[in-house]
C-alpha cells in the first residue's frame, strides 16, 4: 500500500472514477476500497468522497457500481475524519435503506451506523429529508 501510494497511484486511480464506462468506475472504487484501510491512503482518497457520494446517489439502484461505492464509504467512516464531506448524502442514504434490497441496505447502515457514532453527525442526521 504505501508503495502505491508513493508512486501516485491512488490518484491514478482516483482519476479513473471520471471514467464514463461503469465497470471502470466500479473496479476503481474496489482498489481504492482495498486500499482505503491505511490512514495516510485515507489522507489521499478522501479528496474523491464528495464524486463517490454522487456516483452512489446517481447509479442504478442496487448495482454493482453502487455497492462499490457504499463499500468504499463504510471504510472510510470509520473514523470520523471525513464525515462532513458525506452530509449532503445523508438522504441519499437513508433513500437506498428504505429502497435498496437487503445488500444494500446493509451496507448503507455500515455507513449510517459509523457517521452515528459522531456526535458532530447527530444533527445532520435526525434533520435529513428523505
Amino acid at each position: 500500500q504505501d508503495i502505491i501510494r508513493k508512486l501516485d497511484g491512488l490518484s491514478i486511480i482516483g482519476g479513473m472514477l471520471s471514467d464514463g464506462i461503469p465497470k471502470v468506475k466500479e473496479k476503481a472504487l474496489n482498489a481504492l476500497n482495498n486500499l482505503s484501510m491505511n490512514i495516510k491512503n485515507q489522507e489521499e482518497i478522501q479528496v474523491y468522497i464528495t464524486q463517490v457520494c454522487r456516483d452512489v446517489e446517481s447509479a442504478p439502484l442496487n448495482s454493482d457500481l453502487q455497492l462499490a461505492g457504499l463499500r468504499l464509504l463504510t471504510n472510510i467512516s470509520v473514523t470520523s475524519n471525513y464525515h462532513h464531506k458525506m452530509i449532503n448524502s445523508i438522504p441519499c442514504f437513508l433513500h437506498l435503506l428504505s429502497e435498496g434490497t437487503e445488500r444494500t441496505q446493509i451496507q448503507v447502515l455500515k455507513v449510517l451506523v459509523n457517521l452515528s457514532a459522531n456526535p458532530a453527525m447527530t444533527t445532520h442526521l435526525l434533520r435529513a429529508q428523505v
